[in-house]
C-alpha cells in the first residue's frame, strides 16, 4: 500500500492506494523484505480486483516474464506448440497459464507431484523428466521456454523447427546452435514496467491466470523460506508475509 510519493510522482498512483509490483535491490531500490520498502513509481501498479496481497506477491516477477518471453520475444499464437521448461516453478507455473490462454499447444517438463499440478494449469503433454527423454517425444516445436539451463537448454535445441525460438531466463545464447538448427536464441532480462504489470492485472481480472502460493512465511521465518525455494519442490511460488492479516 502507497503510504507516500516521492517528488515528481504526480500521476498514476495515490496514497493508500494498493499496488503491487517489483523493489527489488538489482532494479536501485531498497529491497522488498521489508516492512516499508522505497520503490520506482514506474515499476508500480494498482492492484487486480479482488486479490490479496499474498497472492500479489506471487506474481509480478513471474507473470512479467512470461508475458515478455511469450507475447514480446516468441509472439506466441493460438495452434503453435511450446515446450516449457519447469513447468512446476514459479514462471512456469505462469507460463502455461498464458500459453494455454492465447491458445497453443503446451508441452512441459516436471515429475513426482508436478505432473498432475502442470496438468491442471492447463499443459497439453507432460514430460518426466526423471525418465523420459523430451527431445526424444517432442519434434517441429515452434518455441521452447527454458528455465532449467545447463544441459536441458542446450538439448532443446533439437525439439525446434527451422524458424522456431527458444528463450532462456538463465543461459546466454548459444549462436552455434542457433545457427546449426536456423532458429533465434535470445536470454531473458526481466524488465518490471507499470505496462507490463497493467498487461498482467488484465489476465488476473479475466480469470486467465492465477497465483499459486506453496507456502507462506512469516518474516523472521526468511531463511526457512529461500531454503523452501531452494529445494526445488516448491509448486508456484514462496511468499514471506510482512505483516499477518494484510
Amino acid at each position: 500500500m502507497v503510504v507516500e510519493l516521492g517528488a515528481g510522482v504526480s500521476e498514476g498512483l495515490s496514497v493508500g492506494e494498493r499496488v503491487y509490483g517489483q523493489a527489488n535491490v538489482v532494479s536501485g531500490v531498497s529491497g522488498a523484505l521489508a516492512e516499508f520498502t522505497t520503490a520506482k513509481a514506474d515499476q508500480l501498479a494498482r492492484l487486480p480486483k479482488g486479490l490479496n496481497f499474498i497472492a500479489a506477491a506471487a506474481l509480478p516477477l513471474t507473470g512479467v516474464s512470461a508475458i515478455q518471453v511469450l507475447e514480446d520475444h516468441m509472439k506466441l499464437r493460438a495452434g503453435q506448440k511450446i515446450l516449457i521448461h519447469g513447468g512446476a516453478g514459479g514462471i512456469g507455473t505462469m507460463a502455461i497459464q498464458i500459453a494455454h490462454h492465447l491458445g497453443a499447444y503446451v508441452a512441459t517438463t516436471a515429475t513426482g507431484d508436478g505432473l498432475a499440478y502442470v496438468k491442471n494449469l492447463g499443459a497439453d503433454q507432460v514430460i518426466d523428466y526423471t525418465t523420459q527423454r523430451f527431445e526424444d517425444e517432442l519434434r517441429d516445436f515452434d518455441a521452447v521456454f527454458d528455465t532449467i539451463g545447463g544441459d536441458t537448454y542446450t538439448r532443446s535445441f533439437a525439439v525446434l523447427k527451422p524458424g522456431g525460438i527458444i528463450v532462456s531466463m538463465l543461459e546466454q545464447p548459444n549462436q552455434e546452435l542457433a545457427e546449426k538448427h536456423h532458429v533465434t536464441a535470445i536470454m531473458q532480462n526481466t524488465k518490471t514496467t507499470r505496462a507490463s504489470l497493467d498487461a498482467l492485472t488484465k489476465l488476473v481480472e479475466a480469470g486467465a491466470v492465477k497465483a499459486h502460493v506453496d507456502q507462506t512465511f512469516a518474516l523472521d521465518h526468511t531463511r526457512a523460506a529461500f531454503e523452501a525455494l531452494e529445494s526445488g519442490k516448491a509448486r508456484g511460488k514462496i511468499v514471506v508475509e510482512i505483516k499477518s492479516g494484510e
